[in-house]
């Protein structure tokens, strides 16, 4: 492990991977197979890993973005109202911006979709991202989606371990989640629903032994999901993965870990003042609640349930990228991951409440209201059971 030089560290979270130009179809009615109806279609700035980066931004935490990008009309979409730096994302003509288009249902849910993201495994090449070595040697967090190639994934992953930084891995989809097969031993946080958590499982112990919980389960309590999923959360964690984050919807999420998932992550904080949201939450959000002295033993598995709050869906798209994005930039302000994860939850709910993948701002004195209320909420499932 190398170290970095005191005194030169900017200590910003730093994101990678995809950028896209999402083309959002809403139907007034239920869509109908073969013709159209009436609706509207817009244009919203999107891609799990820039949709981080922007909930991190407005939540007063500044990241460092890696990415791509063409010299083209989507890409000046994309960047209009861009308030980060543009050096870490590559941009050419040969480069085609890339589009995700997607048909909701009258519900908010995605009904259908197309993504044309290629992009980002051509362009986005471990050549790219090792230019930014400093960045990525002074970062709090790293976040890797996976919309990178598995090349970029591993050049990714190693760069942070020379430098002891926590890698958290998005896993973007079903089939893209596979792709941690080459990485679980670098990684210290994954954020995938269940059904990503799955596959993941399925990839990484090659026996179809993991099932999903059937939409008629749906009203299963926290412990009965976790026992549902644990042994595929097991196995991300027998496999090198310190923390397990499962997000489950309106049902919120469950917290995993061998041992206490707060020493897991490891963040050595480098940088004086603490933010606005470290400020607020810590004065609402006791830092001792959860820090029992059985916590600590790393061979114990530890699961927790955080619960969400009510909410006026509009849509569902963006939430589980600020479910990420507002725990990665409490993290990076120095609350603990109980926390943190409890930001995160707020803000998803205030994602679902617009009509943008984030929110045009994001309203601390809501943020933290809600904040506490998933904090005063979660509840222990697990804590000293041995994971043999």
């Amino acid at each position: 492990m190398r170290k970095i030089a005191e005194g030169d560290v900017t200590m910003e979270p730093v994101i990678i991977g995809a950028l896209i130009l999402d083309v959002h179809a809403n139907p007034s009615t239920a869509p109908i197979s073969g013709t159209t109806v009436p609706g509207q279609v817009l244009f919203a700035p999107g891609g799990v890993a820039r949709n981080v980066a922007e909930c991190i931004f407005k939540l007063g935490v500044r990241p460092f973005m890696i990415g791509t990008l063409g010299i083209d009309g989507p890409a000046n979409v994309l960047l209009k109202d861009w308030k980060l730096s543009t050096e870490g994302i590559l941009r050419r003509e040969e480069i085609n911006t890339p589009i995700v288009s997607l048909v909701y249902d009258i519900n908010g849910e995605v009904s259908a979709g197309v993504a044309g993201v290629d992009a980002v495994e051509k362009f986005l090449t471990p050549e790219w991202i090792q230019r930014f070595e400093h960045n990525i040697s002074s970062a709090p967090v790293l976040v890797i989606d996976a919309n990178l190639s598995t090349l970029a994934l591993e050049a990714s992953c190693k760069l942070a371990a020379e430098f002891n930084v926590p890698v958290w891995f998005e896993p973007v989809s079903v089939t893209k989640s596979q792709r941690i097969a080459s990485i679980a031993k670098y990684v210290t946080v994954v954020s995938p629903n269940q059904d990503e958590l799955i596959a993941m499982a399925k990839t990484l112990c090659a026996r179809n032994i993991f099932h999903p919980i059937k939409p008629e389960e749906d009203k299963l309590s926290p412990e009965d999901v976790f026992c549902a999923l644990r042994p595929a959360i097991l196995v991300l964690l027998e496999n090198g993965i310190k923390v397990v984050i499962v997000t489950l919807g309106s049902n919120g999420a469950l917290l995993c870990s061998k041992g206490n998932p707060s020493k897991a992550l490891n963040i050595n904080r480098k940088f004086p003042k603490s933010g606005e949201i470290f400020k607020r939450v810590q004065l609402t959000c006791s830092p001792n609640r959860f820090s029992e002295p059985g916590l600590s033993h790393g061979s114990s598995l530890f699961a927790m349930h955080f619960s969400t709050v009510p909410a006026k869906v509009k849509k569902l798209t963006g939430a589980g990228d600020c479910l990420v994005g507002g725990t990665v930039a409490s993290l990076s302000d120095g609350l603990d991951l109980f926390q943190s994860l409890a930001v995160g939850i707020a803000s998803a709910k205030a994602a679902v409440e617009s009509d943008d993948n984030v929110p045009p701002e994001f309203n601390l004195d809501f943020i933290t209201d809600d904040a506490e209320l998933v904090y005063s909420g979660a509840r222990m499932l697990l804590a000293h059971q041995s994971m043999l």
